[in-house]
């Protein structure tokens, strides 16, 4: 079963994110109102939160930073993201585990 976060669209896969930026470690630490909920390293100041995220996220899913773009939320803690290319949602799932 596809989690609440993740969703099939014709373009690729969307990901709803809660993020909380300034912490010790980036990485996922569980589900959030609904969301995928992932610690940052970076403050969130000048957009370093929101390319440190698109980095990390190219790394766990071992695609392209050019195919992960923002759909909504770059400047809040609620972001919508959505990755292209050969990845599927179970391939995202097991990539993206607390």
């Amino acid at each position: 079963m596809t989690p609440n976060w993740l969703k099939q669209t014709p373009n690729g896969i969307t990901l709803s994110l809660h993020c909380q930026p300034g912490a010790k470690i980036t990485k996922v630490v569980g589900l959030h109102d609904g969301c995928l909920k992932i610690s940052l390293q970076a403050p969130a100041l000048e957009n370093k939160a929101n390319e440190l995220l698109l980095a990390w996220l190219s790394k766990q899913l071992k695609v392209p930073q050019k195919q992960i773009q923002f759909i909504s939320g770059q400047n809040s803690r609620k972001k919508r993201i959505e990755v292209w290319g050969p990845i599927s949602c179970e391939q995202i799932i097991q990539a993206l585990k607390p």
